[in-house]
């Protein structure tokens, strides 16, 4: 039974064949790009896809996802020093429409010519930037050569049908003698700076220490300056209470028709008496005898008589 229907159906069984050789499979981050005899026809979507069997066929497939390259180079700067640059390239197609993937799956024959492309248009852009660069600015120049860089081939991958996504320069070395010399102009400059550090920490103890000691001898002058005004003050305080007690003492005597020399030469001995025990051992030169009391009792008479005479 099953050859009758064979022999009778035949025919649905070449056609099944024929539609199941036309089935074809794009898969997810894919577009598959169709042909007709060598000449583009157009693209498939992900999914189940439906071809024309023996007239089209699938000339290429093309992702659509990141895809990243890493690339190791040299360039010289214009002092003639080498650096060493390791990177990383993200890029992608740059979308999904017709044209655009038109350009991806025409424009080189392969995908090694196209990263061949693309990785010596980057290294040739570095090196441009580069060789206008001393080897003392480079390391600090890393995110300017990545904006470089993006600027000169955008537009170039724009019309590859890509787009460079980032670029990461992740290490830039220099020849083992330049390494070197930076090592020993990085430790002289900071010995340098410990060197200068250290004088102005010095400096300033300096100037601190001297500001202080000057603050301390201007509050001690400070300090003596009213120590003597004060004793200046007792004294004269005292000199004062001395003239009123012995201004007293003569009216008192005066009106008691006393002779005033007797609290003069009272005074005078107290006076000596006074000297004797709390001069500590100090030499007061005085004139002890009878002439030497009359010539001082004299001039004591003398400015009390001009004060009676003041008033």
């Amino acid at each position: 039974m099953v050859l009758e229907l064979l022999r009778d159906y035949w025919y649905v069984l070449i056609v099944l064949l024929i539609v199941f050789a036309g089935l074809k499979t794009v898969n997810q981050g894919t577009i598959a790009v169709v042909t007709v005899f060598g000449r583009y026809q157009r693209v498939l979507r992900p999914g189940l896809r439906l071809l024309i069997p023996f007239i089209e066929q699938i000339n290429k497939r093309i992702s659509i996802q990141n895809r990243s390259v890493e690339m190791e180079f040299q360039a010289v700067t214009a002092d003639q020093a080498n650096v060493y640059f390791k990177s990383m390239l993200l890029y992608a197609v740059q979308n999904d429409q017709e044209e655009t993937i038109k350009k991806v799956a025409f424009k080189f024959f392969s995908e090694r010519d196209l990263m061949q492309a693309l990785t010596r248009t980057i290294e040739g852009t570095i090196r441009s930037f580069v060789a206008t660069k001393r080897q003392a600015e480079i390391l600090g120049l890393r995110k300017e050569i990545i904006e470089y860089v993006k600027e000169q081939i955008d537009q170039l991958l724009e019309e590859w049908g890509y787009h460079l996504m980032d670029l990461q320069i992740n290490d830039i070395t220099f020849d083992q003698a330049i390494i070197d010399s930076m090592s020993r102009v990085v430790a002289s400059n900071n010995l340098k700076a410990a060197a200068e550090n250290e004088g102005q920490a010095l400096l300033i103890t300096k100037t601190k220490s001297a500001e202080a000691e000057g603050n301390a001898i201007k509050i001690a002058a400070e300090a003596e300056r009213q120590a003597a005004q004060l004793r200046g003050q007792g004294v004269a305080l005292f000199r004062a209470e001395v003239a009123r007690g012995m201004s007293q003492a003569a009216e008192q005597m005066k009106q008691a028709n006393l002779d005033t020399n007797v609290i003069l030469f009272s005074m005078w001995t107290e006076a000596i008496k006074n000297f004797a025990e709390v001069g500590k051992g100090n030499i007061i030169f005085l004139d002890g005898s009878s002439e030497g009391m009359q010539k001082t009792m004299g001039q004591i008479m003398g400015m009390l008589q001009m004060k009676d005479n003041n008033k």
